[in-house]
């Protein structure tokens, strides 16, 4: 299928939903400032070493890995990135009474920031606004632990049991949530379209999340800048930036 009827098929297919979900992932974000991974200009393809910051096992046995990790989220671009397009047209989906959920792997809030219902948003990756105490559990606004950072302190212990910190997102080795992921299953088998934008749908869970909702009969959507596992079982799939796609999906 060419672009052009693929496109076309896209919105067919927004339009006529009578329960549409979006699973988003890094590619939504990057336009506005916030590197993906594993893309051309990624933060592991630029620097294969971070990859380590993103693993728990080298989390918790290494203090440098720690110090380096509270040094990225100090300079993070997250703090101050803003919502783009793509964000936006999700937003204008979900006024129109289309879109009943987004179920994203970003752990950047610009969902909510552009105006999402955060209630709708379902943070499969946790957020990088808070920390968690790898010991005891105890949850803090992450601006507390970086003033600490800024003040010296280059791997701030848990001020509750003195345990390790950690921000509040799952890491490479770490199990998801187990509410929070079955909250995404039950609205994938419950949609009957899903809009995959900006994910290589290759890390898993959340990946199979997408086959979960084919064979509960949804029709997929892929909108994703290289191919993906799952573009053969996609009724579409739009390439392009994400910010002249999804907008051009909310065109009828």
């Amino acid at each position: 299928m060419d672009p052009a009827e693929d496109i076309q098929r896209a919105r067919e297919l927004v339009a006529g939903a009578g329960r549409l979900v979006a699973m988003t992932g890094a590619g939504v974000s990057t336009d506005s400032g916030i590197p993906d991974f594993r893309g051309p200009n990624g933060v592991w393809t630029r620097n294969p070493g971070a990859e380590k910051l993103s693993n728990i096992r080298d989390y918790v046995a290494s203090k440098d890995v720690r110090e380096q990790s509270w040094q990225a989220r100090v300079g993070h671009p997250g703090w101050h990135a803003k919502p783009n397009r793509a964000h936006e047209a999700l937003v204008e989906l979900e006024r129109d009474g289309r879109l009943s959920a987004i179920i994203t792997q970003n752990i950047d809030g610009l969902h909510q920031k552009a105006g999402s219902d955060p209630e709708r948003v379902i943070e499969l990756h946790g957020t990088m606004f808070e920390t968690v105490c790898l010991s005891c559990a105890e949850r803090r606004d992450m601006r507390e632990a970086l003033d600490r950072v800024r003040a010296g302190e280059s791997d701030p212990p848990c001020l509750a049991c003195g345990g390790i910190l950690k921000s509040a997102t799952i890491s490479f080795g770490q199990a998801l949530d187990t509410e929070v992921l079955d909250r995404a299953k039950t609205e994938a088998m419950s949609c009957d379209v899903l809009l995959a934008a900006g994910t290589s749908l290759t890390v898993h869970p959340a990946a199979g999340l997408v086959g979960l909702a084919a064979s509960a009969g949804a029709s997929v959507i892929v909108c994703n800048a290289s191919e993906t596992p799952y573009d053969s079982a996609a009724s579409a799939v739009l390439r392009g930036p994400l910010g002249d796609v999804l907008p051009a999906l909310t065109r009828s």
